[in-house]
């Protein structure tokens, strides 16, 4: 095999070889981030992060509350509700809080129903990106 070829694979094994404690510390942190938003940078010693993501997603669910917008549940005959349902629960315990305990609905005939629909909807898609970026921290991926 030339030189370039050689190189290339040694770099991709480099890459494979993942220490197993951070791959379970990343674990726990993806878990963590998962339950609660923040809870996963908290963990990893990133209290000033945490406490931003914190805030921004639970702002992100806060007005869309107050713009009455929906919360996915899934709803037999429309496969994308499932899709827009795993994101929405993305967001961890808020979502379950507002589902089960709250019994929160939105209003289909509010003014600000589809903005709010996309607050709460990014939210959930929010905090699984954030679950991506403690998975990074923790396995030395990104600083």
């Amino acid at each position: 095999m030339s030189a370039p070829v050689e190189d290339a694979r040694s770099r991709a094994e480099e890459q494979v070889a993942v220490d197993p404690g951070a791959t379970m510390r990343g674990i726990l942190a993806v878990v963590l981030a998962l339950v609660f938003p923040g809870l996963g940078h908290f963990y990893l010693g990133r209290r000033a992060r945490a406490a931003l993501f914190v805030v921004l997603v639970l702002f992100a669910v806060f007005v869309g509350t107050r713009l009455d917008g929906n919360l996915y549940t899934p709803s037999p005959g429309h496969p994308l509700s499932y899709l827009a349902t795993l994101g929405s629960m993305g967001m961890g315990i808020p979502y379950f809080l507002l589902l089960y305990t709250w019994h929160y609905l939105g209003d289909v005939t509010a003014a600000g129903f589809d903005y709010g629909t996309a607050f709460l909807l990014s939210a959930g898609l929010m905090n699984l990106l954030l679950a991506l970026d403690a998975w990074d921290i923790a396995t030395g991926r990104k600083e």
